[in-house]
């Protein structure tokens, strides 16, 4: 083994007060096991698009008790120096491994830098977990989660004093506070039960969850057909599902059919192989359940009830789920097209979302603006608009299954989103249509816009340089063609430049990121970047299609979709070559 690599080993060992940890890094070190230990000990986890996220395990990094409170001991100071320290952080935690105790460890971190800590006393979803900052008036919020990530992950998110997750400068002024910290060992960390007797760790009030469902219970008016309307929830394993019910229950919905093999929090998530309602096969028990008792729709969070994933019944009867576009489209319709003044409105999605809402946007007269991926990103800059402009945000979503309506939440919320959808389910009900009956009418208002993405998968440190390379390669050598079509400009947002053949170019405003984007002649788009929580890269794919006249929509999708085929093959043939 390198001589430097069993060096840091031994010095993280020494400084870890984690003993599980510590046996965990030994027994790599007795085995000789240089690989593992060379990727734990390839450098420290890094706020990313959400945060910190990581396998739990010994090392920088993994997500552990050091990494916790390393991060939290920065926050702390970073706090301090921004004049916010008398203020207090708040701090959430949901049901997977390990949650509970780093949610504690970050507390006591806080209460040895003389910060109070309000410490929610259970388990609680992340959308949640934000509105308390607000709520509570505080300085910065912690929510420990590793959202739809499998469960050997865990993680770290952060929020400031406006509610919403860190972005520039503030998180390169936590990372430097963070690499201030010196030894974690000897970061002052006062027991529990001594902070509590302090006053320097409060449980978080039982008014906040009820302040929390009475605003989001503000997001619906009454309306026909929620008695009739059947629903099937999923928390999937995760921790939505107390607040989901109690949500549609206040609004008068009483045909909800619970998933009971997956509501009660577990971070083994034993009946999914991935819990991310995206995912293949998750919501199984769901549609099985949804046929059992005859419902319209399926409702499912992820494991911190950030995300919303929807199902629905065709006319024919049969189920089939909606894609995130889909949802961002008819929850946009919903909330948007019935904007009281559309001058002063604001909707916002990413730069890899379908380009639905920015057409229905234009028709409608209403402010859109296009953000890097992160919610983080949408919300902030919601607030600058507000601040800047006094615009009004009504909705904002990205195509990964988050959505916000209003200024509840400045996050996305999973919970307030499913009382949203099921309301306009109830309404299309009631007018003796479908969900997906809805869509078509707002396709063919807007036209059809037909997406798909791929994730290549490339894990460790070796995953991370083949991704690196990728993106590498297409800015070396762009495709002048995609397919049958040119390529009309290219946008690499990390280089704040938009390129056109021949050589011109243009700066763009976005923050800069590692994401390229091609725009074709054809008017499709392609977007490429890294994720900014799992080892993959992802790629973006966009085409839109006319509804003509009276046309089946059948039609307008069959295009659409050999469209989007031959554009996927095209240039993922140009990647792997």
């Amino acid at each position: 083994m390198r001589a430097d690599l069993a060096a840091s080993v031994r010095a993280w060992i020494a400084d870890d007060p984690d003993p599980s940890t510590r046996a965990e890094l030994e027994a790599l070190l007795e085995a000789g096991n240089e690989a593992e230990l060379a990727d734990r000990f390839a450098g420290r986890l890094e706020f990313g698009t959400a945060g910190l996220r990581g396998v739990l395990g010994g090392g920088p990094n993994r997500m552990n008790r050091a990494v916790v409170i390393a991060a939290t001991a920065g926050l702390c100071d970073h706090l301090a120096t921004s004049g916010l320290r008398a203020r207090g952080l708040v701090i959430a935690y949901d049901g997977r491994r390990l949650s509970r105790e780093f949610a504690e460890e970050a507390a006591r971190v806080a209460a040895g830098r003389g910060i109070v800590a309000h410490l929610f006393s259970h388990l609680a979803p992340t959308p949640l977990a934000a509105f308390a900052v607000g709520a509570l008036g505080v300085g910065a919020g912690v929510m420990i989660t590793a959202s739809h990530n499998p469960p050997e992950y865990n993680g770290y998110k952060a929020y400031w004093d406006n509610g919403a997750q860190i972005i520039p400068p503030t998180d390169v002024a936590i990372a430097a506070a963070i690499k201030r910290v010196g030894s974690i060992a000897r970061v002052p960390r006062p027991a529990l039960a001594a902070a509590r007797t302090a006053g320097l760790v409060v449980d978080v009030p039982p008014r906040v969850q009820a302040a929390y469902l009475d605003a989001i219970a503000g997001l619906v008016r009454p309306g026909p057909g929620r008695d009739a309307l059947g629903i099937v929830y999923t928390a999937m394993h995760g921790v939505g599902g107390a607040l989901v019910q109690q949500a549609l229950a206040r609004a008068g919905f009483r045909k909800l059919h619970l998933v009971a093999e997956q509501f009660e929090p577990d971070g083994a998530f034993p009946t999914v192989a991935f819990p991310n309602p995206e995912e293949p096969g998750a919501l199984d028990l769901s549609l099985a359940l949804a046929e059992k008792t005859s419902a319209d729709i399926v409702l499912a969070n992820d494991p911190d009830a950030d995300r919303l994933a929807v199902a629905a019944r065709r006319k024919d009867g049969t189920f089939a789920a909606l894609s995130g576009n889909e949802i961002g489209a008819l929850l946009a319709g919903h909330t948007v097209e019935g904007a009281p003044d559309p001058a002063r409105a604001l909707a916002i999605t990413t730069i890899v979302s379908s380009p639905f809402l920015g057409a229905m946007c234009e028709r409608l007269g209403v402010r859109y603006e296009e953000t890097l991926t992160g919610f983080k990103w949408i919300a902030n800059r919601a607030m600058a608009l507000f601040a800047s402009e006094g615009l009004e945000f009504r909705f904002g979503y990205e195509e990964a299954l988050g959505y916000t309506v209003g200024t509840i939440v400045r996050d996305k919320d999973g919970v307030g989103s499913a009382l949203v959808l099921a309301d306009l389910a109830a309404r299309e009900k009631a007018a003796g249509r479908t969900l997906w009956e809805r869509l078509d009418q707002l396709y063919r208002r807007y036209g059809y816009y037909a997406s798909g993405a791929k994730n290549i998968t490339h894990k460790g440190q070796d995953g991370a340089q083949r991704i690196a390379a990728t993106m590498e390669a297409l800015r070396a050598t762009p495709p002048e063609r995609v397919g049958a079509s040119a390529v009309r400009a290219m946008t690499d947002v990390d280089r704040g430049v938009r390129l056109r053949p021949g050589g011109a170019s243009e700066p763009i405003t976005l923050p800069r990121s590692n994401v390229i984007a091609f725009a074709l002649a054809d008017g499709s788009r392609i977007t490429v970047r890294p994720s900014g929580t799992e080892p993959k890269i992802k790629f973006y794919f966009d085409v839109r299609e006319e509804v003509l006249g009276d046309e089946p929509m059948a039609a307008a999708r069959a295009r659409a979709a050999g469209r989007l085929g031959e554009l996927e093959r095209a240039f993922m043939a140009l990647v792997r070559d």
